[in-house]
Formats: C-alpha cells, structure tokens, sequence
C-alpha cells in the first residue's frame, strides 16, 4: 500500500501543488493545504472504490481542502468566480459535465434563490449573517435557503446524467 501512496504523489504531487497556488496564492499556506492533502490520500485510500476514478478522487479531495481552508478563513473578499473548481482530469468527463449541470441550475434560479445557495454555500455565511445581509427577518432568510436548495436539488436531479436513489439523494452520475 506504501509503494501505492509513494506512486500515487509521484504522479500527482507537482501538478496538485501548482493547483492549490493558483487558487490560494500564498507559497507557504499551499504548502501546507499540498501536505495536508497528501495525509488525506494516505488516511483515505480504502474509501476509493473504483481506481480507474484515483486521480478524480485525489482532486476532489485537494478541492475540499482549498474550499475548508477558505471557510476557515471567512474571507469576505473571495469573488464567486475563484471558487471554480474546473476538473483537471481530461480523461474524466462526468465530473465536468456534472459540474456544468450543477453551474447552470444555480444560474437558473431566481436572483433573490441565487444569492441565497452562493453566499450559504460558497461564502459560509450563517442564516443569521444573511438575515443581516439581506435585511430580512431570520426565519424569513431560513425558508429562503431552504427553497432555494430543494429549487437546486430538483434542478439538478433533472440533469440527464444524474442517477438518484427513490428518496431522491444523489448517488451518481455518468457520461452520457
């Protein structure tokens, strides 16, 4: 398993590092997001079930790690264009086609729904923070989230490559 994980960030490790800059844009918090994901591969490697899919999983999980640190960090100032994660597999198409479908569905909500996903999902502000926001009352800002996100969850199970279980979780999607 060791020579696996050796292998794994040989291939991997330059090209994940020049990623994790270009979003964080400071050397030594790159760094440290690189080594941490690197720690995550090596704790998380059982999980992968299907290894054709090795380098999407090692990327979804540098994503998840640049998006935690932002969240972290709370910064205010991110525009919602850096928070594109764009795949970098080129072999692997259904993650990008997913993350088109989801793209679109979010444009496709009403402005006032919009705002509500991209500044509860993306700029981790709390209901409360939005109420504040937005100048509404928090159970007013509480139901907005909450039809803006079952809106978005419609909208994207409808995407053709969407496969969702009969409660209508997500379970999968594939390149059709």
């Amino acid at each position: 398993m060791k020579t696996k994980i050796d292998t794994i960030w040989t291939d991997l490790s330059e090209e994940l590092y020049k990623f994790i800059l270009g979003k964080i844009k400071d050397e030594q918090t790159s760094k440290d997001i690189h080594q941490e994901v690197f720690l995550k591969v090596q704790t998380k490697i059982h999980q992968l079930k299907h290894t054709s899919k090795l380098t999407s999983w090692v990327y979804q999980i540098t994503r998840n790690s640049i998006i935690d640190y932002f969240r972290k960090v709370k910064r205010d100032d991110i525009s919602i264009d850096d928070l594109d994660f764009p795949e970098i597999d080129t072999d692997n198409f259904d993650y990008s086609k997913l993350t088109s479908c989801i793209n679109q569905k979010i444009e496709s909500l009403s402005s006032q729904h919009k705002e509500a996903i991209i500044l509860t999902s993306f700029k981790n502000y709390s209901q409360k923070e939005l109420a504040d926001h937005l100048k509404i009352s928090y159970s007013g800002t509480k139901s907005r989230v909450q039809k803006a996100k079952e809106i978005l969850k419609e909208k994207i199970l409808d995407c053709p490559n969407v496969e969702s279980d009969s409660r209508g979780n997500l379970i999968d999607f594939e390149n059709n």
